[in-house]
């Protein structure tokens, strides 16, 4: 199986999987029923990792948890615009709305045959008490490691509702240089570029749609800017020694730079204390320039400036946040605009929203609650711990699966969120697990690997509930497509390595509608090629062989075309290359029905020909049944019930194994085959004419 060897392989060797894993999905929020891009974004690839771990290093190895972001001003935001609008009933309460939606979100899961071990939620039990437990640790033991810091730091107001305004209540511009968001809330914007409140551009507020006031106010935060260093030798690490995907090493490393500042240079020219403005020549403009810059050198903490003659602004490179924050000062008395660049600043752990995990009193501050994202980041243990108790399991057992020399953590997410999770995370983790005293090591091994997919977009546009193009629901699909259809359609579109675009004919309208549906292009690979071969295979055996498969020994070229292919979907699945495994997959199925087809009409008047033929052909299914059941698992245990193959073609311990080795019964007869048997089903709707139930009949 190749040599012990936890970082990337050379081609030619066998990736090695960890002893014991754990996989995590990115948690949707509370407020909403899942849409398309949480199904085929994420929970799709997740589960078809999780249940190839299940089948390489056994079920019992390994532990698939998710759940519903509970807490968080987005679901305060959107319970009280429903109860203002009157579309919940006054005596619903946030915790029965949030229920609500948990339970839809669990439904649409698991029609999507989705399978975590546990699918939790935050503020509801089993979890709710564990989690709630699993947040003081963590703050405790930061706290006590001196990572925690008490702010008084800027909050926005209403200036007519006079109440403090959540992250969603407020919406501005993002500060952050070059940051195309669409929306920018109180210290981040949509993008999950995180900035301090005061250096929002153009705030208002959502109450009264006026410019908030602004208060300060106590909160915790986390020293993040203190683990500049350690992060950066982190992403060193995971360049020389891991397969994490290079885009999210860049987005990470873009944030480890110096505090910076980006000033036009005609911002500096018409600064008040050096020109009154006006229409000026340009020898004057370069003038008013240089004496305001070196007005602005001589106000700010110590900095370097860089000032490309051909560029429109200047950029102030600064040692520290602190120093940075003072130039922001600088620039704000003299009414210059200016944009900060990304960089790491104090990670906030706390709120005063009631709707939240209740955070420690410490130093006589009480009365806070967790901001909804830090505690997001250690949800999944929490859900861990609690899947362990429902096992009967010791729930300190998580720190084997979490921490342990022999385990792996798994966390798919979105690509906006790779702030939070490969840098926040990482460093708050790493700070929780190192003695009091002693230098923090992120060490790239012992903490989860990240698997941030890039953005699937809906018809060549970025849909979101916050924006103008609404997606689908994940649950509306299912009246179009098979969960098989579209499970191998998501895994295809390549979002390892590209945001791409879902584009299913049935929400087109019908004058726009051309060719195949890409929804079954990939479908029609389980729904008509690999069925064929199951079907021309069983009846072949039902017509010959009295139903008995003939184990004859298999092959050169097949077995040498299924080692090649089953060790490149290894190969792929080890990199979280999903898209590549639809094509190895396309590849060798339609391999073992050309074999049967050139062979077809030969083999009826040749008996050790065709004997060979279907050895070789079983062989192959048996392969085949076990690259696609992490994919396909319902129409594969299907397959496996016709064909009296027991449990251990799933496994790869058998992969290479005859097939006499999976059989149940070497001599028994496979289930009888009636025509026209689908393993691999269609949706019933594409077997009919579309008609008005189609969404874009009334186009």
């Amino acid at each position: 199986m190749g040599k012990e060897n936890k970082g990337f392989r050379p081609v030619l060797e066998r990736p090695v999987f960890p002893k014991r894993a754990v996989v995590t999905a990115g948690m949707p929020y509370g407020n909403k029923e899942l849409h398309f891009g949480h199904v085929g974004g994420m929970f799709v690839h997740a589960d078809t990792f999780a249940r190839f771990l299940r089948d390489r290093i056994g079920e019992e190895n390994v532990i698939f948890v998710s759940g519903t972001d509970c807490y968080g001003s987005p679901i305060l935001e959107s319970f009280r615009k429903l109860k203002e609008s009157g579309a919940l009933a006054p005596e619903v309460t946030i915790h029965e709305y949030v229920e609500g939606n948990h339970k839809k979100q669990k439904k649409t899961l698991d029609d999507y045959e989705i399978s975590p071990n546990f699918y939790g939620a935050s503020a509801l039990e089993p979890a709710a008490k564990t989690h709630n437990q699993m947040s003081k640790e963590l703050f405790d033991d930061l706290y006590e490691r001196g990572y925690l810091k008490l702010l008084s730091t800027p909050q926005f107001m209403d200036p007519e509702f006079k109440v403090l305004l959540n992250g969603r209540q407020v919406i501005g511009k993002c500060p952050i240089e070059g940051c195309c968001s669409e929306k920018a809330y109180a210290d981040e914007c949509d993008l999950g570029h995180q900035y301090m409140p005061s250096e929002l551009i153009e705030p208002k507020s959502a109450l009264s749609g006026k410019t908030p006031e602004i208060v300060n106010v106590n909160n915790w935060y986390f020293s993040l800017e203190d683990f500049t260093d350690e992060l950066q030798e982190y992403i060193n690490d995971l360049r020389k020694n891991s397969n994490t995907r290079k885009y999210i090493l860049n987005t990470i490393e873009e944030f480890l730079k110096k505090p910076v500042i980006h000033v036009q240079k005609k911002q500096i020219a018409a600064n008040p204390n050096t020109w009154q403005g006006g229409e000026i020549a340009k020898e004057e403009m370069e003038a008013a320039f240089a004496a305001g810059l070196a007005e602005l050198e001589a106000a700010f903490p110590e900095h370097e400036t860089i000032a490309e003659e051909k560029k429109p602004s200047v950029t102030f490179v600064f040692k520290h946040l602190d120093d940075r924050d003072r130039a922001r000062e600088v620039l704000g008395d003299r009414q210059i605009f200016y944009r900060t660049g990304k960089t790491l600043v104090p990670f906030r752990l706390s709120g005063n929203i009631d709707w939240g995990v209740p955070v420690p009193e410490k130093d006589g501050v009480n009365d806070l609650t967790f901001w909804v994202w830090p505690e997001s980041l250690w949800a999944p243990i929490s859900f861990t711990r609690t899947y362990l108790k429902q096992c009967g399991r010791n729930e300190d057992e998580w720190k084997t699966w979490w921490q342990g020399e022999d385990s792996k953590v798994y966390q798919f997410i979105g690509e906006d969120n790779i702030y939070f999770y490969g840098i926040a995370e990482m460093a708050m983790f790493a700070a929780a697990v190192t003695e009091k005293g002693e230098q923090v090591k992120i060490g790239w091994d012992k903490l989860p690997q990240l698997v941030a997919n890039r953005h699937i977009l809906f018809m060549e546009k970025k849909a979101s509930s916050s924006s103008e193009i609404k997606p689908p629901m994940a649950q509306d699909l299912l009246a179009y497509y098979t969960p098989e259809q579209l499970r191998m359609h998501f895994l295809s579109l390549g979002l390892s390595t590209k945001s791409s675009s879902f584009k299913p004919q049935t929400y087109l309208p019908e004058n726009e509608r051309d060719g195949v549906d890409p929804v079954l292009k990939e479908g029609n690979l389980l729904t008509n090629v690999f069925n064929r071969i199951l079907r021309s295979c069983l009846y072949t055996i039902q017509k010959y062989d009295d139903s008995v498969i003939p184990c004859l020994p298999v092959s050169e070229i097949m077995l040498e075309t299924t080692k090649e292919k089953v060790l490149e979907y290894e190969r792929h699945m080890y990199n979280h290359d999903f898209h590549r495994i639809t094509y190895v997959l396309d590849d060798y199925i339609r391999f073992l029905n050309k074999q049967f087809a050139n062979n077809s009409k030969k083999m009826e008047e040749n008996a050790g020909l065709r004997a060979q033929l279907l050895s070789d052909c079983f062989y192959g299914i048996k392969a085949a049944m076990l690259l696609l059941h992490p994919i396909a698992p319902t129409g594969c245990e299907m397959a496996r019930e016709y064909l009296g193959f027991s449990k251990k073609v799933f496994s790869w311990d058998y992969v290479f194994a005859g097939v006499e080795e999976v059989l149940e019964d070497a001599s028994a007869k496979t289930k009888f085959l009636e025509p026209r048997v689908d393993f691999f089903k269609k949706h019933e709707s594409q077997f009919e004419c579309r008609t008005s139930n189609s969404p874009s009949s009334n186009e």
